[in-house]
This record gives C-alpha cells, sequence and structure tokens, in this order.
C-alpha cells in the first residue's frame, strides 16, 4: 500500500453555517462548496489547505451517520481520508494487517 498524502480531513459539526463563518472569518479560508448528500444524511462544506482538504461534516438527521457520531462522540475530527493508488488494494492490505 502506497499513502501519497492526505486527501482531507473529515470533521463533524453541529452548524455547518457557523462553522464555515468561523473557518472563513477566524482562520482566513475560503470555503468553496457546500453540498448536500441526502444518502448519507449530511451536509458538507470543503476548505483547502495547501494540497489537503478539510470537510466539515453536519447532520441532515439524527439518525445518520455523522448525527450518531456528534450524539456519542460530539463535535470533532470524524474520519482521515488518506491518497493510494489502488483503494482496493488498500483496502486488501489493511483488513489483512487488521
Amino acid at each position: 500500500m502506497n499513502i501519497s498524502h492526505i486527501e482531507h480531513l473529515g470533521i463533524a459539526v453541529e452548524n455547518i453555517e457557523e462553522s464555515i463563518k468561523y473557518y472563513e472569518d477566524v482562520l482566513g479560508m475560503t470555503c468553496y462548496s457546500v453540498e448536500e448528500v441526502p444518502d448519507q444524511k449530511v451536509k458538507t462544506a470543503f476548505f483547502l489547505v495547501g494540497n489537503t482538504k478539510i470537510e466539515l461534516l453536519e447532520s441532515t438527521s439524527p439518525d445518520g451517520p455523522i448525527g450518531k457520531f456528534i450524539a456519542k462522540k460530539g463535535q470533532g475530527i470524524h474520519h482521515i481520508a488518506f491518497a493510494v493508488d489502488n483503494a482496493t488494494e488498500a483496502l486488501k492490505i489493511a483488513e489483512e494487517r487488521g
């Protein structure tokens, strides 16, 4: 498995609009995309830091994955996505390694 870089950091937030305002007004970043993913019950916002993206994730339903995550653990880092040459092969290797 060859991990080339961190593709993005997924951060669970309770309110995406307030979070966007913080990242823009306090950190000086620019949100370049906001979209809703209905099948994942989530609204996302993206920022670019160098070659790495930050993805804010707000649940659109308490029973969605992000809603459950926030209820259990609160706001914070939800996932780190690594870039690899071959995702299928990387998943197989990771599974083999436990």
